[in-house]
């Protein structure tokens, strides 16, 4: 299955098809020098079936986890890059989960002001949300994403084969981006996910609508400049956890689990519960909002004391509220 994000002269194919890895070379022009960038925690075997079909592969295996999207690792790539005279003509392809696709993105859309990036999603995270949108970043000074750009990918390539060798806690924590999504905007596809029996047989057509409602709304807003932000939701306490949580004790997807929560109607809370509780996703988490609080204050979508949030009323819907960012405290107190 083809999927085409419209972006005029930016528009890029998604292929969304089991066994797709085995055949990136008919997908992708890897006929020339190409900077695989992979991780540990990645099976091997995936990146070298993607050199395998590259006239002239270069692997480079960065460590596991969210650490790794760091200046050090950008200029380590960038010196890769030019230690081995890449030119303008060549290419970065990422294989592994969003901190491959974020650090690879980035180094592509900088090294000698842009060169082709391939975006190849191993994780289901990875699959229904970076897969789509171009935001290519790094972390600094304990900050998530501060430092990136919108760089649109040349192609991305999704197996949802590569989902086998996932963790349990690993898929969960992707399921709960399509959790999001279909909360704020498809109430059908939430009722799938609450309903299957058998997510592993569902998971193709949960990708493919996950990844239609992001195409959507990333066509009508590349930059998030207004309807993207609904993205957002449960992003702003998400990501303000996951910053507190610096450590790694929880998951991006599990932070994003419990941001949902304060930013939903009794209604739909409860329903959240249910089905977040269905993928061994968290609920609840011992936090202090003074501390929250002070991430947020820094988060990018904050404009001075304001920052815009997004609510669910109920289930396929949202609203875009800009409050001040004390008045979050009651929303967190109020679930946790």
């Amino acid at each position: 299955m083809i999927i085409t994000v419209n972006l005029g002269e930016q528009s890029y194919d998604i292929t969304l098809e089991r066994g797709a890895l085995s055949k990136a070379s008919s997908i992708f022009n890897l006929e020339r020098k190409v900077l695989i960038v992979t991780d540990s925690g990645v099976p091997a075997e995936y990146a070298l079936k993607i050199a395998k079909q590259c006239k002239s592969p270069y692997i480079v295996t960065i460590p596991q986890g969210e650490a790794s999207k760091s200046f050090d690792n950008y200029s380590s790539l960038l010196a890769e890059l030019v230690k081995n005279a890449f030119t303008r003509t060549d290419c970065v392809v990422a294989v592994g989960g969003g901190v491959c696709g974020d650090l690879a993105g980035f180094v592509a859309s900088s090294y000698m002001r842009g060169i082709d990036f391939y975006n190849i999603p191993t994780t289901l995270l990875s699959q229904v949300d970076s897969s789509i949108g171009g935001k290519v970043a790094i972390d600094f000074q304990g900050v998530k994403n501060i430092v990136g750009a919108f760089y649109q990918p040349k192609g991305v390539l999704i197996d949802s084969n590569t989902l086998k060798t996932l963790d349990k806690r690993q898929f969960s924590a992707g399921l709960c981006e399509a959790i999001k999504m279909s909360a704020s905007f498809d109430r059908a596809l939430f009722e799938l996910i609450e309903r299957t029996e058998s997510i592993d047989d569902d998971i193709d057509e949960i990708i493919e609508k996950s990844l239609n409602i992001k195409r959507e709304v990333v066509e009508k807003d590349p930059k998030e400049k207004g309807l993207r932000r609904v993205l957002n939701f449960g992003h702003t306490i998400g990501h303000a956890i996951e910053s507190e949580n610096s450590l790694g004790a929880l998951l991006h997807g599990e932070c994003v689990a419990l941001g949902m929560l304060p930013m939903s109607s009794c209604e739909v809370r409860e329903r959240l519960k249910r089905v977040l509780e269905k993928y061994s996703l968290p609920t609840s988490i011992k936090v202090s909002p003074d501390s929250l609080i002070g991430f947020i204050a820094r988060d990018k979508k904050a404009s001075g004391d304001e920052i815009t949030v997004v609510y669910c009323e109920s289930l396929g819907t949202f609203e875009m509220r800009k409050i001040k960012v004390a008045e979050i405290e009651k929303y967190i107190t109020e679930v946790f």
